[in-house]
């Protein structure tokens, strides 16, 4: 796929990931493929140095780091995909995954819960359905010879 149709990633409106930071390795698959399973490179590997890279602010690139630590080997990242037989829908597979991490990496985190209290009538009306509840099985008991 020639890099000229595509500029690069393009993770968010203020974001896209340039071609020339991108590398590709290819392998064979394991998996479906006929008679061309042992020939074909169909296994795409899509590598970013996600730490040296130019596009991202130090802002964008603490967060990324800290939220894919545990995916990055030397603050490079690597996507592997071999779902598919054609290399081309593995390219595309790959990619997709790509900026889909990314961008789940860099969105802001969710605002911190604010703890509420139950209200008094919702304390009322839970209760309320105790002592029902309790009522319902008293009756269901044998009767008691006292």
């Amino acid at each position: 796929m020639p890099s000229s149709h595509r500029p690069g990633l393009r993770v968010s409106s203020g974001l896209t990931i340039p071609e020339s930071e991108l590398s590709w390795r290819f392998s064979r698959s394991s998996g479906p493929g006929g008679q061309g399973v042992n020939t074909a490179d169909s296994r795409a590997e899509l590598v970013w140095d996600a730490a040296n890279s130019a596009v991202l602010s130090p802002h964008q690139r603490n967060r990324l780091l800290d939220r894919l630590s545990g995916r990055l080997v030397d603050g490079v990242l690597t996507i592997a995909a071999s779902e598919h037989r054609a290399q081309l829908r593995n390219r595309d597979a790959a990619r997709d995954r790509l900026v889909a991490l990314v961008a789940e990496a860099l969105r802001p985190p969710a605002p911190p819960r604010r703890p509420t209290a139950p209200t008094r009538g919702s304390k009322e009306r839970r209760l309320k359905a105790k002592q029902r509840r309790t009522e319902t099985k008293n009756l269901r008991r044998p009767p008691r010879d006292s």
